[in-house]
């Protein structure tokens, strides 16, 4: 079995700043597919999905380049204005560059939007629209109050695939499950949908998370998508803030059933992802 880390992030702060890093957090340092490539060989992962981490053009042709250059990377989710008029003619451009081939899918930090239907807006609707016809996916990543938009957005667009970043951020460090377990169901039982094991260990408590609280939101997803809409992501180097990368990768394990882990770590981020390795 192939394993593949479906989301993971890389940075260079000597490129550019990343200003959502505070100032004394231990993630403001570079953070590179080399210092990257050793943990994931160590754990078994062979290839993976790098996901954008900021708003700005730059970025996504860089993680393509950085793609073609290491085989390791076997998809990108980038980052494009959706809501520019002509959100088509960007895709298609940024698939002619060096490692266009392996964009995947494209990603808004939907969590900072101030509308919590932000992605309902006539302009971002065409924006997705533009996405399904590319034949990319789309990446969420959203507060749980988010939620109810993903659905709708789902709803009206079924020939866009949707994959819910980090379960949509249950509030695991406080323990409640409600409303966000209903609003993920609402959002699985449209078959458009799909959902990364990934980020729990940093919406729980980074000083004293167990596996007993990651289960009941690990146990949510898995029953609502099943093994065959959820993958596993690492989020590294932000999971760094909780656990090792390893560890982040065993957890996930013992939190779903071996009979599912063929599909959880590696066959459902293949396939959604048009990652092309056969299992």
């Amino acid at each position: 079995m192939t394993v593949v880390d479906a989301h993971h992030h890389v940075w260079d702060l000597s490129v550019r700043d990343q200003d959502w890093i505070a100032s004394d957090s231990p993630l403001r340092r570079n953070f590179t597919i080399e210092d990257l490539a050793p943990e994931a060989r160590a754990a078994g992962v062979e290839r993976t999905v790098l996901v954008q981490t900021i708003t700005v053009p730059e970025e996504t042709p860089e993680f393509l380049a950085l793609a073609a250059g290491h085989d390791v990377i076997a998809g990108v989710v980038g980052w494009t204005d959706l809501t520019r008029p002509d959100a088509a003619d960007e895709l298609a451009r940024l698939r002619e560059l060096p490692g266009g081939t392996c964009l995947k899918g494209i990603r808004h930090q939907v969590q900072g939007e101030p509308d919590p239907e932000w992605l309902l807006r006539p302009d971002v609707r065409r924006g997705l629209t533009a996405v399904a016809a590319a034949g990319l996916v789309y990446d969420l990543v959203v507060l749980p109050h988010q939620l109810p938009a993903c659905a709708k957005a789902a709803e009206s667009l079924p020939q866009l695939t949707f994959v819910l970043d980090h379960l949509g951020k249950p509030p695991i460090a406080s323990g409640a499950l409600e409303p966000w377990a209903a609003d993920v169901r609402a959002l699985a039982a449209l078959p458009n949908t799909v959902c990364k094991l990934s980020g729990m260990v940093t919406e729980a408590d980074l000083d004293s998370w167990t596996i007993d609280d990651l289960r009941p939101y690990a146990d949510t997803v898995l029953d609502a998508f099943g093994p065959d809409r959820l993958m596993f992501g690492s989020d590294w180097p932000v999971c760094t803030l909780g656990a090792t990368y390893g560890e982040v990768l065993d957890t996930a394990r013992r939190l779903t059933p071996v009979s599912a882990h063929p599909r959880i770590f590696g066959a459902t981020a293949t396939r959604v992802y048009g990652l092309g390795d056969p299992f």
